[in-house]
């Protein structure tokens, strides 16, 4: 059987360390070219130094994976859709929301696969802790994330340029697991925005979040660091009434591991990334789409009532 083939542009750190690895544990796709604007190359995969090379060299290619900053993917999924492409977009989808409802009226139009690949909704712990708050009364909801910005994006100054993300670039995958476990919507009723004095984005923040009334969640915040040093800390407490499976749930190590009231209930190797290769061929096989623009929504309405506040410059 022929595989659908796919191009990979961007090769950086995610499409090394997930990417490349997901494509060739699944075996679902031929891996047919990456473009790489510096020219960094993969084993054995023809390399081009645009999208554009790659769809005129390769009139015939299935699908493409975008793992570019989220300030060129608009442009680049459109491309790839209006030459007949599939697309999964690695997270964030794109830099504003208004690009993210235009790609699917051009997924649309085109009759090809959308697919907003936020990677931490795919671990098996963050799907059980959905179901265990499904009818549960939620007391409380606490993220903290936080991590070395020098450690896992060295040099890397577009994460903190404007359309960057900067410290909401990690924060956002705590935000996409809250929106997939939580069973109802919340909203951003304030936040601090920490800002270094020579870049653009946030370094830290914090939020406070509430759903609407009678909805059974109480408060929820999260808290965002870039400068964290040590051990990182992507975790995830909710309190809840204890009525239905378990008083304290936490989700841990980034939301592959979930602890109920103190004991270890799943813990699984990261195979996130293999999970979305599956549901991408799933969804191309259906004829379609999964985008899911919660998460950025509440990064951009922490932006439009947030606090800005300037820190100390950041330099690597």
């Amino acid at each position: 059987m022929t595989l659908p083939t796919l191009g990979l542009v961007g090769l950086g750190k995610i499409a090394r360390d997930q990417h490349i690895p997901a494509i060739a544990a699944t075996g679902l796709f031929e891996l047919a070219a990456v473009v790489s604007p510096d020219g960094a190359s993969a084993d054995n995969v023809p390399t081009f130094r645009s999208q554009a090379e790659v769809l005129a060299a390769l009139p015939g290619l299935d699908a493409v994976a975008l793992c570019t900053p989220p300030a060129v993917r608009h442009g680049l999924t459109v491309e790839a859709l209006r030459a007949g492409c599939h697309v999964l977009i690695e997270k964030p989808p794109a830099a504003t929301l208004s690009e993210l409802h235009d790609l699917v009226a051009e997924a649309e139009a085109a009759r090809r696969t959308l697919f907003t690949a936020w990677h931490s909704q795919f671990n098996p712990a963050v799907e059980e802790t959905r179901r265990r708050l499904a009818d549960a009364e939620i007391r409380s909801v606490a993220i903290t994330w936080k991590e070395d910005v020098r450690r896992w994006h060295p040099g890397q100054d577009w994460i903190f340029a404007a359309g960057g993300f900067g410290v909401f670039d990690p924060g956002i995958n705590a935000l996409s697991i809250l929106t997939d476990i939580l069973p109802a919507p919340v909203f951003v009723r304030s936040a601090d925005l920490h800002v270094p004095a020579n870049r653009d984005t946030p370094i830290a923040a914090t939020l406070e979040m509430s759903a609407a009334p009678g909805s059974r969640i109480g408060r929820v915040t999260a808290d965002f660091d870039f400068l964290q040093q040590g051990e990182q800390t992507w975790s995830i407490v909710i309190e809840t009434d204890g009525e239905t499976d378990g008083g304290r749930l936490e989700l841990t190590h980034g939301g592959t591991r979930l602890m109920v009231d103190g004991t270890h209930v799943l813990a699984e190797p990261d195979t996130e990334y293999q999970r979305i290769y599956r549901h991408f061929h799933r969804l191309i096989g259906d004829g379609a789409s999964d985008v899911d623009a919660r998460p950025l929504s509440l990064v951009a309405d922490a932006c439009m009532v947030g606090r800005w506040h300037r820190t100390d410059a950041f330099d690597w």
